[in-house]
């Protein structure tokens, strides 16, 4: 795993390290989705980065191992990051099957840095797309140990972990270009969760955005969603935003 920040020009770079070693300063760490890459949260990056946040964006292989080794090694390994020695808060922010690494670690440990958390997409009840497809060899070659365990039935990790217990805030988007895999799923859903799937006992605020799946992480009225409640702790709108253009995700 590493937790990178090679898509930002150097001299962000440059800034962002010395901002670390700043006491007080507030880091951000940025946790991608299932065979997802740290690319997918470059923009999500920049903007946080514009914010004055230590942003560490993490590059990690997520079809390797199960949830249990994988949250370990990616959360602990962010939280040893060189670059946030001096913030007084780390914050998280996550697509996915980020989310549940950071329910899994957060579950059985503490740090006392830790700030506030946004979920994008998480697969907080599981998704009916795994129970439907973990029968099939070729899903299962796909999405590796960490995905054949966010099932919907009570013995997945997700649905294990309990209520959380820091401030989180979830995103959920209720568009799909995916419609075979948004018929196995009951309810609205983003091609890969249902909107009800995202919401998990204990957080502090849930938001819906017509936006997808695979996507969400670039829309513009997620970033600024994102960026209200890392700063106040709630997102302000409780309402389904407008449809976004697609070159607004």
């Amino acid at each position: 795993m590493a937790c990178g920040m090679k898509q930002v020009p150097g001299v962000i770079v440059l800034f962002l390290l010395t901002l670390s070693s700043v006491k007080g300063a507030e880091g951000v760490v940025l946790l991608h989705g299932l065979s997802r890459s740290s690319a997918s949260m470059v923009k999500l990056e920049r903007a946080l980065a514009a914010e004055g946040y230590v942003v560490v964006n993490c590059d990690y292989s997520s079809r390797k191992l199960p949830i249990e080794k994988l949250s370990l090694a990616v959360v602990g390994g962010a939280l040893a990051d060189e670059r946030l020695r001096g913030c007084s808060k780390v914050h998280f922010v996550t697509h996915s099957l980020g989310g549940i690494l950071v329910r899994y670690y957060f579950a059985n440990r503490k740090d006392e840095r830790l700030g506030r958390v946004v979920m994008l997409g998480p697969p907080n009840k599981g998704s009916e797309v795994v129970d439907h497809l973990r029968g099939w060899w070729m899903f299962r070659k796909v999405v590796g140990p960490a995905g054949q365990q966010l099932g919907t039935d009570t013995d997945s990790v997700p649905n294990r972990l309990g209520p959380v217990s820091f401030e989180l805030g979830v995103i959920a988007g209720d568009r799909s270009i995916n419609w075979i895999n948004s018929c196995m799923i009951k309810g609205h859903d983003d091609g890969k969760v249902s909107v009800e799937g995202t919401k998990v006992e204990g957080m502090q605020d849930h938001l819906v955005i017509h936006t997808t799946h695979p996507f969400m992480m670039k829309n513009r009225r997620v970033i600024s969603s994102v960026i209200t409640f890392l700063k106040s702790g709630q997102f302000g709108l409780k309402s389904t935003e407008p449809v976004e253009a697609p070159n607004g995700e």
